[in-house]
Formats: C-alpha cells, structure tokens, sequence
C-alpha cells in the first residue's frame, strides 16, 4: 500500500512539474508580435513626430492610426498589459486632434487644450516603451502556465 501511495505522489509530482515548465509563445505568433509592434512602434515615433512639428507651428495635425487599426487583434492577443494602455491611447486620439483644432486669436491654445495635447504625448511616450518591453516579457511558468495550458491554452502575457 504505501507503495502505490508513493507511485501515485510521484505521478502527480510529474505532471504538475510538467504542467508547470514555462510557456512560451509560438514561433509563429511570436513572430506576427514583433513585426506588429514593430509597426505600432514606428507609427507612435511618427504620431510624435507631427506633435513635435504641431508645438512648433500651431498648426493641427492628424494623427496616424492605420498600423494599430491593422495589428490592433496581434497585440491585444499577445501584447500582454501593453495593450490595454495601448487600445485606450488610440481612444483619446480624437480628443488630442480636437484640441489642436480649437485655436484663438494668434494660433493660442487654451490651457486645457493644452494639457489635452501633452497627456497623449506623455502618454504615448509611456506607452511606446511598454509596448517595446512587451517583446522582452518572460514566458509564463509555475501556476500560470498549469492555467494557460489547462483552460485552453491562451498564450498571453
């Protein structure tokens, strides 16, 4: 009897230590991450950009979102916390263009426009370095990969 006990007790030891190696992401899905954020990436340095030509001239811009709006799926998948920060950046992006519309007399911004405008940019900025550090998270181990691999396999950060 405390034989089979110990025959069991090692049984489940392997299989939780299996359950528990780290869990990496697919190569492939792996590789759809990089070029995504990639590309968000340069899309946010150029968003910055026009701000940057916008403090200089006054003059409103647009902003671009069409990398997000095509890897927007990749990042929330894959992207792990950045991507929240990430969806919700893109959300105040009309409010950012609508208070460089509101212009004064002489190209002057009001105040909360102003601060409007820099909160993205900061936040953009914040968000830019997450979303780099996305691509150098740790794979998941321990009871979050037992949790990954048994409730189906969702391989988010």
């Amino acid at each position: 009897m405390p034989f089979i006990l110990g025959a069991v007790a090692v049984a489940v030891a392997a299989v939780a230590g299996w359950l528990a190696r780290p869990l990496r992401l697919d190569p492939t899905r792996r590789a759809a991450l990089v070029s995504a954020v990639g590309a968000v990436d340069r899309e946010l340095a150029a968003n910055l950009e026009l701000l940057a030509m916008f403090d200089q001239t006054k003059q409103a811009v647009v902003l671009e979102n069409g990398e997000y709006t095509r890897n927007r799926l990749v990042i929330e998948r894959d992207g792990g916390a950045a991507a929240a920060a990430l969806a919700e950046l893109y959300a105040r992006m009309p409010d950012a263009e609508a208070a460089m519309e509101r212009r004064g007399p002489a190209n002057t911004i009001k105040d909360g426009d102003r601060r409007v405008i820099d909160a993205w940019e900061g936040d953009a900025r914040v968000v830019q370095r997450a979303l780099r550090a996305s691509l150098d998270a740790r794979p998941r181990w321990g009871w979050r990969a037992v949790s990954a691999r048994l409730g189906g396999g969702r391989v988010s950060r």
